[in-house]
């Protein structure tokens, strides 16, 4: 597997969706963007910005010429999800952009996102693209409860606000599948292992604690990662509600026994540098990030 490689979502159920690595971070592995092959053709999420000339490349390997691109589709506005919409939206003149009714006008004027973004990621920034704001007249805004056809197939929309309160999951009952956005997790593919996410300023434990219920209630026999790629739901759901619980209570045990939240966020850093399978700087970036957004969490109780 290497970055800007197109693969095929090689499950029973599902037919006629790639997913393509976007190298998101400059890291193989992490971040995936879905082509559905449909007579009315979308993507779902858009990376940083950075892989738009990948993700055209994709559309022409499946056959999909850019004209006719249906919809992009961010699962949420954060700009590793949302951040190349804007891009694409311009390179697909003919593609309406569907975006959660909570986060449609941080495309349309992605500059206070940028911002925060700026804030959250550290030193990742630098790998990002600024985004590009998108037209009114090319957004459509979905919520829970809306449908997105594509011809064969339609995806049905549900709010998923635990992460974010813009994140929307898409259900596809053709594929028995969900575009699970971060309401199931970040899946190291390479260990077959789920990992937490937890960033700020809106990360918040019993609304993804409802998610996740969500997601079991749906009861998919495939779950679609935005970071990285398909894999069988099986135990996964039990075992992100366990390990999301978990580093929850773990943060604020080391916030009881140490001296500020600082030194929370580095010891807390340090360990994660230790165990995960990305880069040490990505996973210190990350573990900051998200450190943070459950100190926020914790104090807003």
């Amino acid at each position: 597997m290497a970055i800007g490689d197109l693969y095929e979502v090689d499950y029973p159920s599902v037919s006629d969706v790639y997913y393509l690595d976007t190298g998101m971070y400059e890291t193989a592995e992490y971040g995936a963007l879905y082509v559905l092959d449909t007579p009315d053709p979308a993507i779902i999420d858009t990376g940083i910005g950075g892989n738009v000339d990948n993700t055209l490349a994709a559309l022409a390997e499946v056959g999909i010429d850019r004209d006719e691109l249906s919809y992009i589709v961010p699962t949420h506005v954060h700009l590793d999800h949302a951040g190349g919409a804007g891009h694409l939206a311009e390179a697909c003149e003919n593609a309406t952009v569907l975006c959660h009714e909570a986060g449609a006008s941080h495309l349309v004027d992605p500059a206070r996102l940028w911002e925060g973004t700026k804030r959250a990621v550290g030193e990742q920034f630098e790998l990002y693209r600024e985004p590009k704001p998108i037209p009114a007249a090319r957004i459509t805004e979905i919520r829970g409860g809306d449908e997105i056809p594509l011809g064969d197939r339609t995806l049905d929309v549900y709010d998923a606000p635990g992460h974010a309160p813009h994140q929307a999951v898409f259900h596809s009952p053709a594929d028995d599948a969900v575009f699970a956005a971060d309401a199931a997790g970040i899946y190291a593919q390479r260990h077959d292992e789920v990992r937490p996410t937890s960033p700020p300023p809106t990360f918040d434990l019993d609304g993804c604690l409802d998610d996740i219920d969500t997601l079991r209630e749906l009861d998919p026999a495939v779950l679609l990662y935005a970071h990285y790629g398909p894999t069988a739901t099986g135990e996964k759901l039990d075992i992100y509600e366990a390990v999301l619980t978990d580093w929850v209570r773990d943060i604020e045990a080391a916030r009881d026994r140490l001296d500020s939240d600082e030194e929370v966020v580095e010891t807390v850093a340090e360990e994660m540098a230790a165990i995960e399978p990305w880069s040490e700087r990505k996973v210190r970036t990350e573990a900051t990030m998200n450190v943070r957004g459950v100190l926020r969490y914790l104090d807003t109780e």
